[in-house]
């Protein structure tokens, strides 16, 4: 069943020209104005001077990353409302830091390969970036995104990247790890691999080997550049779909062992109660999860009424997405969004859906499938299932309330 203002058959055509009737800049131009004056005034003068790494117009000054600050975390959030297409640039990417940014010299560093295997190796900068890379398209989140909707009682009054914008998706390029876990060789017994990072909190998780020998590169490169320092400049572990965490900044050793050495970051912070007082330990992948980036959270639709775009993201830690409804009366009927190409496996996939709004009151959600059938809770079935304080993993159902008004509230569903 359709919901009644939404379209998912109106032609592009019929969309844009609904638009165009009803903007009201889209006016001709007077024809007895002097040529000069039709002209922007940016034409009447030279232009300044470049610079030698480019920056963002300084007309975007305001689009920025929230921080907070939580138990000693530094916690930086993408603005995913002011997000078109799908790589995060990279100055906006969300970053965590459990000890700050440690400075590395790249000249000094080093990753050491060590424990069960045949051959303890060591390989500096310079010669990673002597093997051959790889390069692909891929989301990183963190496990506690969304955070604040899973413990908040009522929705709180936020934007979107303030609440769910610790998930960026870039291009990473790098060495697959299995180049170099072959070279070094490993025992019989080898099934896990402990991987520690260079800062003040000596960051470290266990990571199947098999998960590693499978998709992990040490990353070197984010976006074309070198990874910046908040990112684990020189390199960092990347293993994609894996929850942020496991994805080790600074990485400077390996360790091969026959079983997880339960640190103290995985045997924390990165279990997940349940409901029912079991602990669920090395819930590795990030679950399907999709969010409307606009209209969101803090914005405000110009006028009372008339044609506008759903437009969204979604991602998927097992996979490619493969559907995406949306519904704009609190999820009773939906509608099929169309999923802009390519759609890559575990990246983002952008959806829009065109929406004809009445100037009443509407709830906004969306829905993620992927590929493999997973789909998106909603938010009383996820917590169900998880313990009232738990609050890594959250991917459900996200809703916004737009006021007969314009503006646009987080609310939940």
């Amino acid at each position: 069943m359709k919901s009644k203002d939404v379209r998912p058959g109106l032609a592009r055509r019929e969309f844009l020209g609904a638009l165009a009737a009803g903007s009201s800049i889209a006016a001709m131009a007077q024809p007895g104005q002097p040529l000069a004056a039709r002209m922007p005034v940016s034409m009447a003068q030279a232009g300044g001077a470049d610079v030698p790494y480019g920056q963002p117009s300084p007309h975007e000054s305001r689009v920025q990353r929230t921080v907070s600050h939580l138990s000693g975390f530094a916690v930086w959030r993408t603005p995913l409302e002011t997000q078109r297409g799908v790589i995060t640039p990279s100055g906006l990417h969300f970053a965590v830091h459990h000890s700050g940014i440690p400075e590395v010299d790249p000249q000094r560093h080093s990753v050491r390969i060590h424990g069960l295997v045949q051959r303890p190796l060591q390989f500096d900068v310079e010669r990673l970036l002597r093997y051959p890379m790889v390069s692909r398209v891929h989301f990183l989140e963190c496990a506690g995104n969304s955070a604040a909707n899973a413990l908040s009682p009522t929705a709180l009054d936020q934007t979107l990247g303030e609440i769910a914008g610790e998930v960026s998706c870039s291009e990473w390029t790098g060495v697959p790890l299995s180049y170099l876990l072959k070279e070094a060789g490993f025992k019989d017994t080898a099934r896990w691999v402990v991987a520690e990072g260079a800062d003040g909190a000596s960051h470290s998780r266990s990571v199947p080997l098999q998960s590693l020998m499978d998709h992990a590169i040490v990353a070197l490169f984010q976006n074309g550049e070198r990874l910046r320092a908040s990112q684990g400049y020189p390199m960092r572990l990347f293993i994609p779909g894996f929850e942020g965490n496991v994805n080790v900044k600074w990485l400077h050793r390996l360790e091969v062992s026959d079983a997880p050495a339960y640190t103290k970051d995985e045997s924390g912070l990165y279990t997940q109660p349940l409901a029912d007082g079991r602990i669920e330990r090395f819930a590795f992948h990030m679950d399907v999860k999709s969010v409307i980036t606009h209209p969101s959270g803090r914005q405000t639709l110009p006028e009372p009424h008339g044609y506008y775009e759903i437009a969204g993201l979604a991602w998927s830690g097992h996979g490619r997405i493969a559907r995406v409804d949306v519904s704009v009366d609190r999820g009773r009927t939906w509608a099929a969004a169309q999923l802009h190409g390519p759609v890559l496996d575990r990246a983002f996939t952008r959806f829009t859906l065109p929406w004809r709004w009445s100037g009443r009151k509407a709830e906004l959600m969306s829905r993620a499938t992927d590929e493999h059938g997973r789909t998106q809770p909603m938010r009383s079935e996820w917590k169900r299932r998880y313990a009232m304080h738990s609050f890594n993993h959250y991917n459900a159902v996200h809703a916004w309330r737009v006021q007969a008004d314009g503006r646009v509230e987080n609310m939940y569903a």
